[in-house]
Order: C-alpha cells, then structure tokens, then sequence
C-alpha cells in the first residue's frame, strides 16, 4: 500500500493536524474508513501496549493473519486489513497530541469541528470517492457521535465500537458520582503522547520519528496547552451546557450507524451504544452487543466481518444484503459461550419486565410482593446489604436494562447508592464474567447519587430511569424518599440452582482478593478502573452516614429485571 506519513490537513483556524494515509496502490478513488482521536498514529498496538495486545493474538491468532501488524495501532482500524479491500485508511492525531499542536481540550466543541473538518478534507482528496466512514473504539467512538451531530455533508455511515455518548452520564459522574477513572487514564495514555513530549516520549518504529512531536517542550509549557478533564469534572457537578456539548445530540444524529457494544462495559462502555439505538433521529441504525475485553472483537473476524458488511453496503454501495439484517445482533451470554441472536428491536419487545421484591427482614428477592414491612441499616462506607433471589426452578434469560425502586434514608443529607447484581450457582459460588477491562465482572452494576434522585419525566421509563441532573435535592436526615436507580443493561442465561444477588451499599464493588492486574491502572477488585474515589467528591461527613433501606408495604422496594420468555 501507499503510506503518507504527516500530511497536514488545515483547519478552519489556521491550525495545521498531522494525518497518516494509507491507500492502495493502484490509482483511482475509494471510500475512506478515517479516526481522530489522542493516542498518536505513529504509536504501535504493541509498541504502547504490550500486555493488552500479547493477551489478544495469543487468544485469536486470526487477527494476525493477513497482517504484519506493523502499522495496527490502538482502537483504530489495522489499515493492512482493510486496504487491500478498497478502501483508504485516514489516521489523524487530534488537536494538542501526537503529531498535531495546539491545545489538547477533550471532547470538546473545538475537537468535534476538528473532525468535521477532516472528514470534509478527505472527502476531497483525489484519491477519495468523497464518501467517509468514521471507525475506532472507545474515544475514537465517543466523537464519531459528537461528529456526527454536527452533520458534516461526506459523512456517510459510522462505526462507533464500544463508545460513551453522554459526558455526564456515562462516563464522568455515574448517577451524579464522579468517576475517579479519568486522571489515571487521561495521564497514562494522552499526556504521554502529547504534542511537545518530544524525546521524552516513544518514536515509531516504522519511520524513526518522534511519536509526540519534533519539538520538545518544558512541563509548564505542556501544562499550559492542555485542560484538565478531572478537574472540568469536578466543577460541573450538574449536566450543565459544558457538560451537554460534549456529549451527543441525538436529534442531530442521522447518519446511518452500527453501534457496538460489551455487556462487560459496566462503568462506561455499553450504555452509550444502547441510548444511541433507541434514541438517535437515524432511520437506518443496528445495535450489537458482545463480550469479552474491550478491544478483542474489533478485531477478530467476527467484528471485522460485520464492520466491512457494513460499510462495504454504505461506503461501496454494495448489495450484500445488509439493509435486510436484522437490526439488533446479541450476543447472548450462557455460562461459558455467547450465542449469535437476531432481534428486531431494542429493549425486546416480548420482555417480561419482572419485579422482585426485597424483603428486609429475610436479605431476600421475593417474586410477590412482601406484606409486612421491614427495614435494614449499614453504615455507608464499610459495608452493604445483599438480598438473595431463591434458586431459579428454570432455565431464565434476562437480557436489557435493569432498575432498582428503593426507599432509603440517611443519617447525613445525602447518600451514594452503589448497586451490584452477581449470580451465584447451587453451591454458592459466585459465577463472574471477564468485562471489557475487569477480569471477575458481576453481572451489572448501577449508581445513584440521592441528591440527584429527580427524574426527567419526558426521558425516563421504570426499566430506564433518566435522571436530570439539573440540580441537587438534599436528603432530610431520617426522612425516607424513594428513589429510581438506573442499572446499565445486561445479558445472562441463568441455569436451574442458579440465584441472583441484590446488593445495595455506600462505595465501590469490591472483592477482598485483587482480581487481576492492568499496566497503569494497577489492580482491579471487581469494579475495573471505574471507581469512586475522589476525597472531594466523596466527603465523609455527607456521604458516609448511616442508610437504611426499607421494603415491604406501603414501601415496597424492588429490582426491576427484563425476563425474556424462552
């Protein structure tokens, strides 16, 4: 293939970005699979992370098959595979990273007209058929749907691979909490590849060049041409218009989509993907959900299957019946395999929604509801209370979003609400599930801050309860609320003996034993990365007082889940 490195793709602001292109050989036009994102396109998959990818190839060889793999890179397409398939693959370093100045703002509006920018630009190049697909996992996902709602006129279909669309609600601050994942990451994986890194940072392997720049900048220089997403975070404690312009529009989103997700993506790589299906003005979208960690089925061929079906039909034009495919493809997951479903629509509209009561007095899930009413206390940041369903008589698929309606109150004026579902087989024994990053998974897992318990009633529905985040209502110590908790969506097939467990408590799900461990992040005890740290944000004196929860009666408290009949 033919390989430009560093070509530069002018901005509407004078800025010069750094792009590499990859094209066939023989002349003429072709469609354009492009990403833009930080994690610089001179850095090698296994260059910059060794362990992800040695534990990737050597759990499916076939992704190395066809491939030197020399030029496959992190979450973005390996242009060896797709190439010699007619298209022309388009990396660009964003704004402040890479091989790109200026100053490295996350999501932010700025970027998105970035990528407006370069979608327009490829699409008139004379090798482009002036149509463009955005394609790339995680942050190469989340803007394909900023991009997207800005409604540039060569884009013509997208691929976002396990993406959060929502600033807020997906990624930054889960039920109001903050989410401590993103000062580690953002350190780890962005700031060492930022522009003026210079020589202290990699150099590609491919072209002896620097990864992060020719030129090398002092510290404070570099602190100065970046923001601060932890701290951004920290200072919008509401959804406010910061927060709603870096997340999607959905009524913008009209480009024909396939959105993929992972039922491991607890905490911020699932509910992105299955809000945009059910929510984007798109005529023509398909959601799929998958397993396993978070960058394998990009890749195998399994996912690379579909993403060329897909757009080889929007790109290319091609009749090879994806228009007719279903447009929900699952993943349902059994103990020890995932089988291949067909669906129609998203949730499934023959679902059982399913209430299961909790009855304080027995630490129960009660399939009728529980007469008496009851109470059960815990102090909030030491432990939590677990309600246990009996065993399943049959065989039962739960498959869609889950919710919780509880009663609670505290001893402070306000609480963190922390959710865990886990199944557990006849013996005892917790069944866990390798997640997108976290290797023992429970089931699913969803957080509520109390304060933050007001709903928007035009968005919100029992098993998807949408909270506006608009302001914050402080809890009356004593007084007893209730309150919806949103638990991100879900798949199992629980055998006959198996039992599901309910619990409630006032921190992060964690197991005594560490449960594997992840370059950077170090270990992980059953929440991954996605955990609620922040001294600040998690003050003691309100959020670590007594809580209780109540079921029963009048207040009959219970977990929502989506039953789907064999």
């Amino acid at each position: 293939m033919r390989i430009d490195w560093d070509v530069p793709i002018l901005m509407d602001d004078g800025l010069l970005l750094r792009a590499d292109v990859f094209r066939p050989i023989p002349e003429g036009k072709y469609p354009v699979i492009l990403a833009y994102g930080p994690y610089a396109k001179g850095l090698p998959f296994q260059v910059g992370y060794p362990d992800q990818w040695n534990a990737m190839v050597r759990d499916f060889p076939e992704i190395c098959q066809g491939s030197t793999c020399r030029y496959q890179n992190w979450e973005v397409v390996d242009p060896e595979k797709w190439v010699p398939h007619g298209y022309v693959c388009v990396r660009v370093d964003s704004r402040g990273a890479g091989g790109s100045p200026g100053y490295l703002d996350i999501f932010s509006p700025r970027e998105s007209r970035d990528m407006y920018e370069c979608i327009e630009w490829a699409a008139a190049q004379p090798w482009s058929t002036g149509k463009v697909g955005l394609s790339g996992i995680s942050y190469y996902a989340i803007n394909q749907w900023l991009a997207a709602g800005l409604q540039p006129p060569h884009l013509t279909a997208i691929c976002p691979w396990e993406g959060a669309a929502d600033y807020y609600r997906d990624w930054h601050r889960h039920g109001g909490i903050l989410c401590s994942f993103t000062q580690p990451w953002f350190k780890a994986q962005v700031e060492s590849v930022q522009y003026g890194v210079g020589v202290r940072g990699p150099v590609n392997p491919n072209t002896g060049e620097l990864v992060a720049g020719p030129e090398t900048l002092p510290e404070h220089e570099l602190a100065q041409n970046r923001g601060d997403p932890t701290k951004q975070a920290l200072a919008h404690e509401l959804d406010d218009q910061f927060c709603r312009a870096r997340s999607a529009e959905w009524s913008k989103v009209t480009v024909p989509f396939l959105s993929c997700g992972n039922w491991g993506g607890q905490g911020l790589h699932l509910r992105g993907n299955a809000e945009a299906f059910v929510r984007a003005a798109s005529t023509q979208k398909w959601l799929e959900i998958h397993g396993r960690e978070h960058w394998t089925h990009f890749y195998t061929d399994y996912g690379l299957g579909l993403q060329k079906r897909f757009f080889d039909h929007f790109l290319k034009g091609a009749d090879n019946g994806w228009d007719r495919e279903p447009r929900v493809l699952l993943n349902i997951r059994h103990l020890g395999k995932f089988v291949l479903r067909k669906e129609r629509e998203w949730p499934l509209a023959r679902t059982r929604w399913t209430r299961l009561y909790l009855n304080p007095a027995e630490q129960s899930l009660s399939w009728q509801p529980v007469a008496t009413e009851g109470k059960v206390g815990y102090r909030a940041m030491q432990e939590g209370v677990t309600f246990r369903t009996p065993p399943f008589a049959k065989e039962t698929e739960i498959t869609g979003p889950v919710a919780a309606r509880l009663f609670i109150s505290s001893s402070t004026s306000d609480a963190d609400l922390f959710l865990v579902v886990q199944l557990f087989d006849a013996g005892g024994k917790e069944v866990t599930f390798a997640g997108a990053v976290e290797p023992r998974a429970p089931i699913a897992q969803g957080w509520l801050r109390a304060s933050h318990r007001k709903l928007d009633p035009k968005l919100s529905t029992e098993c998807r309860p949408y909270h506006a985040h608009d302001e914050i209502q402080p809890l009356t110590p004593g007084e007893v609320y209730e309150v919806a908790v949103e638990i991100w969506p879900t798949c199992i097939v629980i055998p006959p003996g198996y039992s599901l467990t309910l619990t409630v408590q006032g921190r992060d799900f964690e197991r005594e034993a560490p449960t594997g461990t992840l370059g950077y992040w170090g270990a992980f005890r059953g929440s991954g990365p996605f955990v609620h740290t922040h001294p600040w944000d998690r003050r003691p004196e309100l959020y670590g007082g007594q809580v209780t929860l109540y079921g029963g009666g009048a207040r009959g408290s219970y977990l929502l889940l989506p039953v789907i009949p064999s």
